[in-house]
């Protein structure tokens, strides 16, 4: 049989849960924080990572996969190479998407808003807290850029940790966070035949979320 006759047939039907507007929380962030931890106590391998999506300024698309680093009413937080791909392109055009697919309890989180930098005492204090071999890292990869091969990058490894043995490693200035300030979210469960619970949050004229729901 050929992959994309397997891959045709492919189907698995969801039934773990139910999503109804009345069991929702008002708050997203609220909803979030319930079912983020129910990630967590799941043992779910990388409860928060995230797809994260992006475009160029000419509305070019591109996404990967990054980590969660913090989150409350103001927005979420993940950090990068602000010369990076991603980092470019939200710096020219300040607007992203999350998703968090988390397939055991089979739901999904879809979050759009603007971006943001953070401010450099609060990325400063999150790099302080790194591993000492990603702080070295982070010095070492100029992240998207082309490089002539593996050798290089470990090269210039062993070179900073000779430069930085027993001293503190500075925050690179092209390296800090950014947070996505939401104005959707969309919250999915799985439900048999595709038929899922779809909820949304979008704010009003005066600032309140309101939920809705959407056809699966």
């Amino acid at each position: 049989m050929s992959i994309n006759k397997i891959i045709e047939n492919l189907r698995k039907e969801y039934s773990a849960e139910i999503l109804l507007e009345e069991n929702a929380h008002c708050n997203p962030f609220v909803q979030f924080e319930k079912w983020m931890n129910e990630a967590i106590e799941a043992e779910l391998f990388d409860p928060n990572a995230m797809t994260l999506s992006t475009a160029t300024k000419e509305g070019k698309p591109s996404c990967r996969i990054v980590l969660l680093k913090g989150f409350d009413e103001n927005g979420f937080t993940f950090f990068t190479n602000y010369n990076s791909r991603k980092g470019m392109q939200l710096i020219e055009n300040p607007f992203a998407s999350l998703n968090f697919f988390w397939h055991d309890l089979e739901k999904q989180i879809r979050i759009e808003g603007v971006v943001e930098k953070i401010s450099e005492k609060l990325s400063d204090e999150y790099f302080s807290i790194r591993p000492r071999e990603s702080q070295i890292g982070a010095l070492a990869s100029d992240q998207s850029s082309k490089i002539a091969s593996r050798e290089e990058l470990e090269n210039n490894v062993k070179q900073l940790k000779i430069e930085y043995d027993d001293k503190t490693i500075p925050r690179p200035k092209h390296w800090g966070g950014f947070i996505v300030k939401p104005n959707y979210f969309e919250f999915w469960q799985g439900r048999p035949s595709r038929l899922h619970d779809r909820l949304i949050y979008e704010k009003d004229n005066s600032g309140i979320w309101k939920i809705e729901r959407l056809s699966p």
